[in-house]
């Protein structure tokens, strides 16, 4: 967690982080880290068995922009979506596709925009390093006034700061690392830090205007899940299946 942190207080003109999302964006980013000269790279990577979301043909164009919407995971269909949702980190990535799929299923009419972050400089604006993202190009993405959550590896205060100067700054909520943990199961680790799915489908209906009686009805079913998972884990010591074994359909 902090080593990013440090990372960043470097000057831009050498610093590069990178956060991949799975094995092939990790394969992509270690490739361009190996052939590049006279750059601080830092490669944020998880080392557990975890799923696998692109393509090696995918992952080397999302590496090489950096930054992207991922169409496959998202219903706004290139419009106005209603809520974005941001990811940056491969746990992060995880619990926000988890939360997405949640949403989906139970707020169908919802227009859900999912931005992958691979290159956490290109939040900053081109004017404070080579790889930021343009004005326009940050608009385009997260919107000038929709709310987004923005699920994050490190810090939170990390994306405010390098986001502060953007136009929607306002209306980014980040979950990310708040320093809580103890020995306990990997998905309670992100329960923990309020960094899970549930979490995250509960900071939607409580930032999108009008959730309705079934945004009512899913804020309840997902704080029921949150007790469910804990009375698991305490009685039998690992995650409740439908956390193990779940897959993007």
């Amino acid at each position: 967690m902090g080593s990013q942190n440090k990372r960043v207080n470097k000057k831009s003109s050498i610093v590069r982080v990178y956060l991949p999302p799975d094995a092939n964006c990790l394969l992509s980013v270690w490739d361009h880290c190996l052939r590049s000269r006279n750059y601080v790279n830092v490669v944020i990577a998880g080392k557990y068995q975890a799923p696998q979301w692109l393509t090696m043909d995918e992952a080397i164009l999302h590496c090489q922009q950096g930054i992207g919407v991922w169409k496959w995971a998202s219903n706004d269909n290139d419009h106005e979506p209603d809520v974005v949702m941001a990811c940056c980190g491969d746990v992060p990535t995880l619990e926000t596709l988890a939360a997405v799929s949640i949403l989906r299923k139970h707020l169908p009419d919802l227009k859900i925009r999912v931005i992958n972050v691979v290159d956490l400089m290109k939040l900053e604006p081109e004017t404070e390093h080579p790889h930021g993202l343009s004005e326009v190009g940050f608009d385009a993405l997260f919107t000038k006034n929709k709310p987004v959550v923005f699920a994050f590896h490190g810090y939170p205060w990390l994306i405010h700061r390098l986001t502060y100067r953007r136009t929607n700054h306002e209306n980014i909520h980040v979950r990310g690392y708040k320093e809580e943990g103890t020995i306990t199961t990997y998905f309670d680790m992100t329960v923990l830090n309020d960094l899970d799915r549930f979490h995250l489908v509960q900071d939607v209906i409580n930032r999108i205007p009008k959730p309705g009686e079934d945004g009512a009805a899913l804020k309840e079913l997902v704080k029921n899940k949150l007790i469910e998972h804990k009375k698991y884990i305490y009685k039998n010591g690992l995650d409740m299946p439908e956390i193990r074994n779940w897959k993007w359909s």
